[in-house]
């Protein structure tokens, strides 16, 4: 081995790690905003927010877009311009006194006003069928006239009915621990939802029928019914809607419809659906402008009802579709998150109940309006006119409201929140008392701590 300079044996350097790629400050940037992101989503409040603050965007969104669909029918009937508007805005003036008082009342007023609901809800769905009393519109007699222009349609409050009766039925068994027997998980819950689906198909409401059938499925995977009990009960229902739907020429012509791209299509008429199409296909990103949509002027029917969100589309383009699908996942997320975190089996069976419902009314309008499903006649909760829809459904988000704030974190996260300016003591200037202080939480932990506290 050849030797150094100095004589001495050379050193063995040891050989260097390679060194691993710094990350780059865009690396850093985004890890630290998922976890802002990830911490904001875990908060106990989060639910809270995302039910009430998606629930009002959709709302007062759904009343711009009324405003904007209905015009043109409203002046075809020979009404003022915000006629339907109008009528719309009162509905959802009463239904967020419903929302309030929903989301202040106690688990136990919920519970207790199952059975009212239900009573009340069958009794008026009965009524419709009395000659005289019950309207028919369009077709399907499950309208109560109230005088001048103001109708009611029971049979929305019946999905109402069925979320907090079922919860309080499913609920009350199961601290019983009778679910484990087959029957008592089907009797009485099937047999009632069975009568309320009669009373809606004998007015030919088959759309509703479908809301009512998913709220009654989503109870049962709630209870955690078997496969085989629940596949037969959906087996059932599913031969029922078959021999419903064959013999009606109107669905049957309805469900030829799908994928129609003329209005024509042979001997079926496909006007509304294919024309839903045309205004979604014509907003573009971001639309022709608000008010701008070529399709109300009587080329669409019921453009301010059922086929809201094709105006919506037409008008506010794909950023405008986007955010409403956006709001109601969002919702339903929150709903789902209110159901799995909490212990009171009614208020797991409730939420779930209501988040089944809201879902699954907005998948079946949503994708009618696409040419994905048939044109089932429901109305997009929330967003649709229609203050039959609007009254029940902003109840049952107060109930999902009352719930987010029962959890036990939220409870904890509320009673923690204060003003923040907070409160005055008593006392003012020239009143001979000490000088009113803020009550801030900085003001208070100043006063928390020690006089040797640093």
């Amino acid at each position: 081995m050849p030797g150094s300079r100095t004589g001495r044996p050379p050193v063995q350097r040891a050989v260097g790690r390679p060194v691993a790629p710094r990350p780059s400050p865009h690396d850093n940037a985004v890890r630290r905003l998922y976890i802002r992101l990830n911490r904001a989503w875990d908060r106990p409040l989060t639910a809270y927010y995302l039910i009430f603050g998606g629930s009002l965007l959709i709302t007062v969104l759904g009343l711009v877009m009324v405003y904007s669909a209905s015009q043109i029918t409203a002046l075809q009937m020979s009404l003022p311009g915000s006629y339907f508007f109008r009528k719309q805005l009162l509905a959802a003036v009463i239904g967020a006194g419903l929302l309030f008082a929903a989301s202040r009342m106690p688990v136990k007023l919920h519970r207790a006003l199952a059975y009212p609901i239900l009573a009340g809800a069958v009794f008026l769905m009965a009524l419709v069928q009395v000659p005289g009393i019950g309207v028919a519109v369009n077709g399907n007699q499950n309208w109560i006239a109230l005088g001048g222009s103001f109708q009611i349609q029971p049979s929305e409050f019946g999905k109402l009915a069925l979320v907090l009766w079922g919860a309080d039925l499913i609920a009350r068994k199961e601290d019983r621990k009778l679910l484990t027997q087959w029957k008592h998980m089907l009797v009485p819950l099937v047999p009632v939802a069975f009568m309320l689906l009669g009373l809606i198909m004998l007015g030919g409401d088959m759309g509703t029928a479908i809301i009512l059938s998913a709220i009654l499925f989503g109870l049962l995977w709630l209870a955690g019914a078997p496969t085989r009990l629940f596949v037969g009960v959906l087996s059932v229902a599913g031969l029922i809607g078959l021999l419903l739907i064959k013999t009606s020429e109107n669905r049957m012509a309805r469900l030829q419809c799908l994928g129609a791209t003329e209005p024509q299509a042979g001997p079926v008429d496909c006007w509304q659906a294919v024309h839903g199409i045309y205004a979604l296909a014509s907003g573009g990103i971001f639309g022709s402008g608000l008010g701008a949509s070529v399709e109300k002027w009587g080329q669409l029917p019921e453009a301010h009802t059922d086929f809201i969100f094709a105006v919506t589309g037409e008008e506010l383009g794909l950023a405008g579709t986007l955010s409403v699908l956006a709001l109601f996942a969002a919702l339903g997320y929150a709903g789902i998150r209110v159901a799995g975190r909490t212990e009171d089996r009614f208020v797991r069976y409730a939420a779930g109940g209501v988040t089944t419902w809201i879902t699954a009314q907005a998948v079946i309008n949503i994708g009618a309006v696409l040419g994905l499903l048939p044109i089932a006649g429901v109305p997009l909760p929330l967003f649709s006119y229609g203050g039959s829809a609007l009254l029940p459904t902003m109840f049952a988000i107060g109930l999902l409201i009352a719930f987010a704030r029962d959890e036990p974190a939220a409870r904890a996260a509320l009673s923690v929140r204060q003003p923040r300016f907070g409160r005055k003591r008593a006392g003012g200037a020239g009143s001979g008392r000490a000088p009113r202080r803020w009550n801030t939480m900085r003001r208070r932990a100043s006063a928390a701590r020690s006089s040797g506290e640093r």
